[in-house]
């Protein structure tokens, strides 16, 4: 089997916890996950750190109770530890593991609410420090969307144009487009720095994607995007 061009990008995760229970709820959260794989599962320190020895982890999900060692002191012992997560039961243990730099401390039971929010922090304050730099760059032309109960990874420079609708955005692309509660002036700042125009109160195009333009309107292949009266001025100069 020929590998994917993609997979250098894909977020590996190790999940070690002693719970069967634990270990399957993880890996269900990380199934609605574009763009992440659980490229292993263990049930004490001793058999994470074999895979680490052998395999490049992007993401650690760790137990704090666990035999033998537990994950705080399997943490410690680390020298290059990838991007860690805990998940554990006891609270006690949550200023420990922030001294030790983990991205994020969960409780059991762990919502996918609570569970994204952790992504969402890992994706945005603490990049997998094991990637090359060149992929990097590539990370910084993605987003993550929630849509319908799953998490969308797609690439921004796919994205044709964005409509606001009341409460959500609609997000086009070539081939489909993706509806998510979020408000639009947020999803601006996102693609800040970006190529993309608003040119509407409900609408932001991608520049690279415009095929024709007047004074009232822009065109991006057969769809005709209005220009709003107080952006006019604005849209004209950045498109002279």
């Amino acid at each position: 089997m020929q590998p994917n061009k993609n997979d250098s990008m894909r977020i590996k995760c190790l999940l070690v916890d002693d719970e069967p229970l634990a270990i399957q709820l993880i890996q269900n959260h990380i199934a609605q996950l574009d763009g992440f794989d659980v490229v292993g599962t263990c049930s004490n320190a001793i058999q994470a750190m074999e895979v680490l020895r052998t395999t490049t982890i992007d993401l650690l999900f760790l137990d704090i109770k666990m035999p033998k060692i537990t994950g705080l002191s399997f943490l410690r012992a680390l020298q290059h530890p990838p991007a860690v997560i805990i998940t554990t039961a006891y609270r006690e243990y949550a200023v420990e593991g922030y001294e030790l730099d983990v991205v994020d401390y969960l409780l059991k039971p762990i919502t996918f609410e609570r569970f994204f929010k952790a992504i969402d922090r890992f994706l945005r304050i603490k990049p997998p420090v094991q990637q090359p730099a060149t992929v990097l760059g590539n990370m910084e032309q993605v987003m993550h969307i929630r849509s319908k109960g799953k998490v969308h990874r797609i690439q921004i420079d796919e994205i044709i144009y964005v409509e606001s609708i009341k409460d959500y955005i609609v997000i086009h692309f070539a081939d489909k487009k993706i509806t998510a509660k979020y408000k639009f002036g947020d999803f601006e700042k996102e693609l800040a720095g970006k190529p993309f125009l608003r040119v509407h109160r409900s609408f932001i195009v991608n520049l690279h994607r415009i095929t024709a333009f007047s004074a009232n309107d822009i065109e991006i292949g057969g769809t005709e995007i209005p220009i709003g009266a107080s952006y006019k001025e604005y849209v004209s100069k950045r498109l002279a």
